[in-house]
């Protein structure tokens, strides 16, 4: 890496109108080191006031047409150079993200990174060939038009900041709208990087603005304005239901990306190699911190302790450390009251009558950083608060099922509704349960692979619609029919 912390951790400013700026009140508020619990940067924090005169921008630049009646090639030109300089910067960004978020930096530079780069580069050459519809008929014919919605509200996560951020934006912008965004407060580190990113490829002022600030006060004010006509949120279920809210005041279309308890199916027929190797990487990749995370293990009761011995020993393999080496596969928690909530919900479990495997509790021989260690709760029941409940952290529960039809009901037997994994060996099987089981994603044999055309979204309190390909466009856009009479 040819980059160093001091080179690229700086404070964080504002990003309006295509300038780096101050909020109004001066006020800041500190981003801090997972893994040192030390201050990285000071931040500005936007308030209300801010927040409004982004939104502001944001509808004078849509109006304005520079940026909305932009031929589709030229906008697509531009967000293309966007993700090119993004892969120019891949370390410093990736370095920027592993200090902010706790992530190992081999998964900052090998994934996060690199799949922002391709989102934004998919979303801007597929604008190109979104069709307008026509139809004919004796007298008349009908067409339909897709133009831009108009101000579009992004929040983003804290678990991968950069990567949501540029998944929300990269469609909307591609679309035609003007964008306000703000990422968790957490994390704003790198998302802040995106104006410079934005300026340099030729993106024009105020079509792009970021903002940073609590989720209660600016989170709000970007949630119910009258100039925004699109919000896409990613988060949990509660405070999803907190922007629906706010949103149907100004009946503003909503799409939310909300939590997950995916469950996580292994048949005795599996490759069990190849299961405990992606059920490893589906619990514990990010820290567990991942709504897609397979947290619900099923293990078909045949092979149920065999399974969990090749399990826990695979477990003991993880290498827990300093995110920024590149031996490490699991770094800190993001914060010291997210890591107390997960060992919290690890106590309920023991409470529960749940039994730990490995792992269970904070790992002091790493600093003050907020380093967990991998944890398996096996012989769980699913109506534990720890089967049932989102921990967002390195914390599997096992639970053991006799039949296919038992294996389903377990899966089934949530409020959440986001994904699900299947091994199998028995292809009639696996499109079986992959059908019954009620979740927007589905893995067999393998985990969070993302052809970017697809749908993504969840079913239940995992989420509101879909985005993604040409589901992406539609929710950014507005149709419009237009019929002439011949």
């Amino acid at each position: 890496m040819n980059v160093t912390k001091q080179q690229v951790i700086k404070d964080a400013k504002l990003f309006i109108n295509g300038e780096y700026r101050e909020a109004f009140s001066g006020k800041t508020f500190d981003t801090i080191d997972p893994a040192t619990n030390k201050k990285l940067a000071s931040v500005a924090e936007a308030s209300v006031e801010d927040t409004k005169y982004a939104i502001e921008v944001a509808q004078q630049t849509f109006e304005s047409g520079v940026w909305s009646e932009m031929p589709v090639s030229e906008r697509s030109k531009i967000l293309c150079k966007m993700s090119d300089l993004i892969m120019e910067r891949v370390d410093e960004l990736a370095l920027v993200e592993t200090l902010d978020v706790g992530k190992p930096i081999k998964e900052s530079r090998g994934f996060d990174i690199p799949r922002a780069a391709a989102n934004l580069r998919f979303f801007a050459e597929m604008a190109n060939y979104i069709h307008h519809e026509h139809y004919d008929q004796s007298k008349y014919m009908s067409y339909a038009k897709y133009a831009p919605a108009g101000v579009t509200s992004l929040i983003i996560p804290w678990n991968l900041p950069f990567m949501q951020m540029t998944w929300k934006a990269s469609a909307a912008l591609a679309a035609g709208n003007t964008v306000v965004v703000k990422p968790a407060s957490y994390t704003p580190l790198s998302a802040v990087l995106l104006g410079e990113i934005a300026n340099e490829a030729g993106l024009p002022p105020g079509v792009l603005n970021i903002i940073t600030g609590p989720g209660a006060t600016v989170g709000t004010a970007m949630t119910n304005h009258p100039f925004v006509r699109r919000i896409s949120f990613v988060g949990d279920s509660t405070t999803g239901k907190t922007v629906m809210q706010n949103a149907a005041s100004q009946l503003i279309p909503v799409s939310l990306e909300l939590g997950g308890k995916s469950a996580n199916i292994v048949f005795e027929d599996a490759d069990l190699d190849e299961a405990v190797a992606g059920s490893i990487e589906a619990i514990f990749r990010n820290q567990g911190e991942i709504c897609l995370a397979g947290s619900r293990l099923l293990v078909q009761e045949s092979i149920y302790d065999l399974f969990l011995e090749k399990f826990v020993a695979a477990v003991r393999n993880i290498k827990v450390g300093n995110p920024l080496s590149e031996e490490t596969d699991m770094g800190a928690l993001v914060s010291k009251s997210h890591l107390e909530a997960v060992d919290h919900y690890v106590q309920i479990g023991l409470s529960e009558g749940a039994k730990l495997a490995i792992g269970g509790k904070r790992i002091h021989e790493l600093g003050e950083g907020n380093f967990y260690e991998p944890t398996v709760l096996y012989d769980v029941e699913n109506k534990m608060r720890v089967a049932q409940e989102e921990i967002f952290g390195p914390v599997l529960v096992v639970i053991p099922f006799k039949t296919e039809e038992e294996a389903i009901r377990i899966a089934n037997d949530s409020i959440y509704g986001l994904a699900g994994v299947v091994w199998t060996n028995d292809l009639r099987r696996a499109h079986r349960v992959a059908a019954k089981v009620n979740s927007g994603l589905l893995w067999i044999n393998c985990w969070y692979y993302r052809d970017l055309r697809t749908p993504f979204g969840g079913a239940k309190a995992s989420g509101i619609g879909r985005e993604g390909g040409r589901h992406s466009f539609e929710f950014y856009t507005e149709a419009k029919t237009i019929t002439l009479k011949l």
